[in-house]
Parts: C-alpha cells; structure tokens; sequence
C-alpha cells in the first residue's frame, strides 16, 4: 500500500494557540485527508515543543512548575486540534521519556562518528527564536522575526561540524540526479536556501551549560540539548526511533515537512545535515509557506490582535474557520487577514453559494419528488462537474489550497447555474416530467461535490452526505469513488433529509 507521512512543526507551549498555529495544521489535515480518501495509509505528525529557555521563562512567569505548565498547555493544543477536527495520527511531546531517549541516542550517533566538538562560543541569540544571529541577520541590531535585541551568550557548548555538510546538501538539493535529492518549495525559498549555502556556513551549537529545562547530553548530563536538535528529532520519534526498526523503515523518510519561513534553515540545512551524519535518507519534500498579518500588522499580544482559534470557531464555526483561513491567500505566500473580508467571504461562499445551493436543492426535491431521489436519464451536469473537478488532484499535490477551493467553487456555481437554468419551479407547471431527471442530476453533483469537499470542510461534508440520505460518510467510500467516479449514483427512491442551513449570513 502507498504510504504518505506527512508532519506540522511542533508548536512551542510558551502561549496558546493561534491562528498561525492552526493555519498550518488546517493545511496538513487536508492533505492528511485528501490522500486517505485516495487509499494511501496516512500518518499525520503534530505535537508540541517543550524545551528551552522560553518555556522555562513563561512557565516562571505564570508561577507554575515548568512540566506542569508544559501540560496545560500541550492539552489546549491537542484540544484546539479536536475543535477543528485535525485528523492528526500521532501527537508528540518532547518532554515524553520516548522522545528523551530517541534524543539522547540519536545524538550518540554523532558523537560516535567524530562529528561534535567542544568550544567556547560567544554570540547573539535570541531567547524567542532559539538561536544565534550573525551581524549581518540581524535587522537595525534586532532579531529579524521578534524585533528585540538578541542576549550576548558565552559558555562552552558542543559543537555539531554542521560547514562540513555544506557541499553534500547543496548537491542535494539542486541535482535531481542525486541519491538523497529532495524538494524545497516554494521556489524562492529553496533559492534561499541555496543562497545561504553557497555562503559561510557555521558548526551549529548543539548544547547548553547554563540551561537546566532540557534533555541531557548522554555523555556530559552538565549539559543539556540544544531545543532545535532536540526538538527535530520527533519526527523519528514519532515512528519508534530508535527500538522499532521495522517501523522506522516503514515509514521514514517523510513525505513532506510542513512549516512556516521563518523555521526553514533549521528543516532544508540543519535537519538535513544531522540526518546525513548518521546515515539516514533525507525528507522528501519541504514546504514552507509565507507569514500573515491581521489588518495589516503582525500578530501581537501588545497589539490585542491576536486571533484564537476558539474566537473564529464561535464566528464562523468549525468547517467556516476551516475554509476561510485557506482561501484569503495563496499558500507559500505572504498575505494579511481581515475581520471584514473573512465577513465577506464567509457570506459569498458559504452562505450564498455553497448553503443556498444545497439548502435549495433539497427543498425542490422535497417540494417536488416527495423527498425521495427522483428517477431520470441524463449524466451530462455530472460529467461536466466530474471534469472540472480534475485539477484539483494537481493542486492540491502542490499545496495549492487556494486554487483548489477556487476549483471546487466553480462547481458549486455551476450547479448553481444549472438550477436556474432548468427552473424546476417553471418546468412543474410546463414540463413535469422533466423535473426528475434534473433534481436527479443537482442531487448526484452534490454527492460529487461531497467528496472533494470533505478535506477541507470535514462536519459540512458529512452533513451533506446525510441529507442525500447516505449510510455514514466513511473512507472506503471515499476510496471506491476515486477510485471510479464516473460510476457515482444515487439510488432512486432513497429519501433525503433536509436540514436546517449550514452557513447562516453574517
């Protein structure tokens, strides 16, 4: 059977989700479900990050035992996920004692190899980044990301020979050709990831004297793991690394890394590099898709702009939450959110078009076939719909959500169309017999439409399904349609049941 893993990023517990958060691991569900629903067995990795200097601060900061700040917060992740219907497989936390021990042995492996030295390092970093900046990344002497003045940091660390990879990655990533070649989309991040390497590159810091919320180095427990390695090594973890081989083996290397831009070095050249030093294949493909502000300016806890998903759940509900942060702007792209356009589009969408047409639909069938799939030939609003539908298989293989849904819509337009076209209303008083067969056509397009729907808008597919009067929407149903959807059918007689509107106007 195919196989597709596919991981988020872990999220870091030092705040609550947000939109960001959720932005992302929308995205990963989609394809999670879109893949299932084609027959591939699926793994789906999300969890939290849990270590480091920043935990630790806002752990103090709320008075609270850092591991028991770490739980309340990894749960309203893993609950926000519920809320959204995150179809998530796995669920890792770093401070796990699996995680630990994949960790520490991963890291022996290298220490093994000759690939990690002690040194004095002095530098800038950035407690909200987990990192170090050189001069020239720092923007008017600021952390590019958080605008704060990064903290002078000197002790003696460990040190991975990451300059030592430079070459091998750079051939991985720009020559098809080449035995650990993989992806980085979009183009300009991969150019940028290229234009890096093509630079210096320096041996990356892998430890920590003066920290003590963290996983210990194996063979010098004074110090502890630096967050990022750690934290990169969960998608190993995750599959049984390092006890269950044939698990590994099974399932890695992944399919595809899902993230933002502003953790791209740390997954296209860092993650890279470690899993080349001890000899394990390389991700497939990495993704990592642009930054959004909230009218026009990046979320801030100061500004009172940041947006819970909780707070657009109770907007727009689950599935409307769901389709709006995916169809503002293209994904890989930089974009903004507004109160107003998500108002607009909540009400164009999904309460003209999408609500209105199935809303319709099954009140004319009520109306008009006693509320029963009527008999009748014809298959060519079906066929048309099929067929428009096609590209969404491409888009969706290059995380183009956006296009997809705009996909998706024509149809729904073009059902729209053919509703008001036929004018069942009109054909009762001067065709009856043609009423049938084309409320047949609208009720085996709104099944199509129920399949192409479901990864994005899981509840209002499922809900669909069920006023068509189907058994409950299940994957293999899923499966058998792609599988063959020119044979789609309903059968005639079977009763719908017409529900109250999905997506009330704002």
């Amino acid at each position: 059977m195919n196989r597709f893993f596919i991981t988020t990023p872990i999220y870091y517990v030092n705040d609550v989700p947000h939109i960001g958060h959720a932005y992302t691991t929308v995205a990963a569900d989609v394809l999670a479900r879109w893949y299932r629903g084609h027959g591939m067995e699926v793994l789906f990795l999300t969890g939290t990050d849990e270590h480091g200097t920043k935990i630790a601060q806002a752990a103090a900061a709320h008075n609270k035992p850092t591991q028991q700040y770490c739980d309340e917060i990894s749960a309203q992740f893993s609950d926000t996920w519920k809320e959204l219907r995150i179809s998530n497989d796995a669920f890792i936390r770093t401070t796990s004692p699996a995680h630990a021990i994949a960790v520490q042995e991963f890291l022996k492996k290298l220490w093994e190899k000759g690939l990690i030295f002690k040194a004095l390092y002095q530098g800038k970093y950035c407690v909200q980044c987990e990192r170090f900046y050189t001069d020239d990344e720092l923007v008017g002497g600021l952390c590019p990301d958080h605008r704060i003045p990064p903290e002078i940091q000197s002790e003696e660390n460990y040190f991975f020979r990451l300059s030592a990879f430079r070459e091998q990655l750079l051939a991985a990533i720009t020559n098809e050709d080449h035995p650990q070649h993989f992806k980085i989309f979009p183009r300009e991040r991969r150019n940028e990831v290229i234009g890096k390497l093509k630079q210096e590159v320096n041996d990356l810091s892998i430890s920590r004297a003066t920290l003590a919320w963290g996983i210990p180095l194996p063979w010098d427990r004074s110090q502890t793991i630096y967050v990022w390695v750690d934290a990169l090594v969960n998608y190993l973890t995750a599959i049984g690394y390092p006890s269950d081989t044939p698990r590994v083996e099974e399932w890695w290397p992944a399919d595809l890394h899902l993230m933002a831009k502003d953790i791209l070095w740390f997954h296209a050249v860092v993650w890279p590099a470690l899993l080349m030093a001890v000899g394990m294949k390389l991700p497939k493909k990495i993704f990592a898709h642009g930054f959004f502000t909230v009218n026009g300016q990046k979320m801030s806890k100061s500004l009172g702009n940041v947006i819970r998903p909780a707070e657009m759940i109770k907007e727009y509900g689950v599935d409307g939450t769901r389709y709006l942060l995916l169809s503002a702007f293209p994904f890989g792209a930089d974009g903004d959110f507004t109160h107003d356009l998500m108002k607009t589009g909540y009400n164009a969408a999904l309460a003209n078009d999408l609500g209105n047409l199935i809303s319709r639909a099954m009140t004319m069938v009520e109306k008009y076939c006693d509320g029963k799939v009527p008999a009748g030939e014809g298959r060519e609003l079906v066929n048309q719909v099929l067929e428009e539908l096609k590209p969404m298989d491409l888009q969706l293989e290059h995380l183009q959500f956006k296009d997809a849904l705009a996909t998706l819509w024509l149809v729904v337009d073009h059902v729209n169309r053919f509703i008001e076209a036929k004018a069942p209303w009109k054909l009762m008083k001067e065709s009856p017999a043609d009423v049938g067969p084309a409320l047949r056509q609208v009720l085996i397009s709104l099944k199509v439409i129920s399949f192409y729907l479901r990864p994005f808008m899981p509840d209002t597919a499922n809900l669909l399904w069920m006023q068509l009067g189907q058994p409950d929407y299940i994957k293999n149903r899923a499966v058998e349609f792609f599988d063959a959807p020119e044979s789609v059918d309903l059968p005639v007689g079977q009763p719908i049941k017409r529900g109250t509107p999905m997506f009330p106007r704002k």
